[in-house]
């Protein structure tokens, strides 16, 4: 086990480099703090300068020891809002709140309908449609890792408010209620039936449709988050979307990575399920394409998830993808190699480390 002086040295050099991300220029406007906000979230946001018509909404959620500033200059959100006509929300996390600046996906208050972060998040985009116009029809959700898990926390608690979400390296909504728990769900560890989450995403809001469509992203070697929540988050949005018959062939993509598709009863593509060949834990992103440049865990792969996502959603123009069937395995030659090094996952140890320092986890 580590000394607690070798614990706190680890801790300020993860903290160190956190600081070092919030020193990226902040494009983003600071949105005045809603009546309801006892999640004590901060928000920041841009709209676009006289649109001609209401503009769609996307809400992006930071990871773990990341600042909205920090996510925005690694994916390129506001700078593709900008670039397209839409808005984009930015809530944040404090200190206060979570100490390593996770929203808290694992706290049943603060992603329960009407409560906690969800509603101050909830509270925010009410905000940007009453006060900047953004068109109610059109929000959407992103986020990386404990964001990418408060946005499945969100999609289950007011699916009425979205119409589509992109989960990154996140974990299904209602599968954790404490630190251990969360951990244990983190390693793939203790996750609930299909039956189950099913359950648990139709009694989080008592929603009886239409439903949000859902782009899950993961990284092929992600030994922060177990990509077993990747598939977990699928089996929990499956049922509502009439979706159990089954995933389109795999296509393949650039850099090698996959593609799978799930199409709800009325044939529209409701669930997607993108797997980043060779990536760890991050955002992945393509520092060619103009949107987003690599960081901490936000991973040059090739690919813009960015990009994609906002495609998907029909904010960007639509171009034909160039698919083809993945071809089975055969053993051989080597799987498809990830287009640059991945930076190594650190941020669980650091965590893991200091809550066994506190006598909070063994």
């Amino acid at each position: 086990m580590r000394s607690i002086s070798d614990t706190i040295e680890r801790l300020a050099r993860a903290r160190a480099q956190t600081a070092g991300a919030t020193a990226h220029p902040n494009k983003l406007a600071r949105l005045a703090a809603p009546s309801r906000n006892p999640g004590q979230l901060t928000g920041w946001y841009q709209c676009p300068d006289n649109p001609a018509s209401p503009p769609a909404l996307v809400v992006v959620l930071h990871g773990c020891t990341q600042t909205a500033a920090a996510y925005d200059h690694g994916s390129g959100w506001s700078r593709l809002a900008e670039d397209y006509g839409f808005a984009v929300l930015f809530p944040e996390q404090s200190r206060q709140n979570n100490a390593n600046l996770c929203f808290n996906w694992f706290q049943s208050d603060h992603v329960t309908r009407d409560k906690g972060e969800v509603l101050s998040i909830r509270e925010m985009i009410a905000s940007m449609i009453e006060v900047h116009g953004v068109d109610p029809r059109r929000v959407f959700v992103t986020g990386l890792s404990a964001g990418g898990a408060m946005a499945n926390a969100l999609l289950a608690s007011y699916p009425e408010v979205f119409a589509g979400g992109a989960i990154i390296a996140g974990l299904p909504f209602g599968v954790a209620s404490s630190v251990p728990e969360a951990f244990d769900r983190m390693r793939g560890h203790g996750i609930p039936s299909s039956t189950t989450l099913d359950a648990k995403l139709r009694d989080a809001s008592g929603h009886e449709g239409p439903w949000p469509t859902v782009s899950v992203w993961h990284g092929t070697t992600d030994t922060t988050v177990s990509d077993a929540n990747s598939r977990a988050i699928i089996d929990q949005w499956r049922g509502v979307h009439g979706a159990d018959a089954g995933s389109s062939e795999p296509q393949l993509l650039d850099g090698g990575h996959s593609l799978e598709t799930w199409k709800d009863v009325s044939g529209r593509d409701a669930i997607e399920h993108y797997r980043i060949v060779g990536m760890g834990h991050g955002t992945p992103v393509d520092a060619a394409s103009g949107y987003g440049r690599p960081a901490a865990h936000m991973l040059d792969a090739g690919i813009s998830s960015t990009v994609h996502i906002a495609r998907g959603w029909g904010l960007t123009p639509s171009f034909e993808r160039k698919a083809a069937p993945v071809a089975p395995s055969v053993g051989l030659g080597a799987p498809p190699q990830p287009r640059s090094p991945q930076t190594p996952d650190g941020i669980q140890e650091v965590i893991e480390n200091a809550l066994r320092a506190a006598g909070l986890m063994k």
